[in-house]
């Protein structure tokens, strides 16, 4: 069984994870409603990535007898104005949760609990492509601010075709 200290800031975090899923939901829409579908697609592809990342969490819980508590979550940002804020906030979004995961990982060698320690190194590998990219995108949506078309064409040249990581963790319930 993880370490108690673990389990809770697990549980914490897979209410981040479904946070982010609100977000990125809500960042999507306001490209689908820019029509820019290559944005919007990017951004629903990343809020089913999040809530994946919460299965997996829950799933970590259920294969080691832990109790698994589903948080509440802030409502997301709504509205934005322009094609800049919403990758500012997914940038930011992403830098917080990797310093989120990164104390998981450092609770877990705490607490000398060496199995969660392994489960959380898929995620730190996991969030230095999720800043990259997200720190990538923004220099180009800031560049091209006025041009949604070059955006558009940005995405659909450099996002999507990785396959499934087969070095992920289960998600409960796929």
């Amino acid at each position: 069984m993880p370490a108690p200290r673990f389990v809770d800031l697990l549980n914490a975090q897979i209410g981040n994870e479904l946070s982010a899923h609100n977000q990125y939901l809500s960042v999507a829409v306001h490209y689908d409603a820019l029509t820019m579908p290559q944005m919007a697609a990017l951004f629903y592809g990343q809020a089913l990535e999040e809530r994946d990342h919460a299965m997996m969490m829950v799933q970590y819980l259920l294969d080691t007898d832990a109790d698994v508590v589903i948080p509440g979550v802030e409502a997301p940002v709504p509205t934005f104005v322009g094609v800049v804020a919403p990758v500012e906030l997914a940038l930011a979004q992403e830098k917080k949760v990797t310093e989120q995961i990164n104390q998981l990982l450092r609770v877990a060698r705490e607490e000398g609990d060496f199995a969660s320690e392994q489960f959380m190194q898929w995620f730190i590998k996991e969030q230095v492509e999720e800043v990259a990219t997200m720190s990538d995108l923004l220099a180009v949506v800031n560049r091209n601010a006025d041009d949604i078309d070059d955006i558009e064409d940005y995405v659909a040249r450099e996002q999507g075709g990785e396959g499934a990581d087969a070095t992920a963790p289960r998600i409960a319930g796929a």
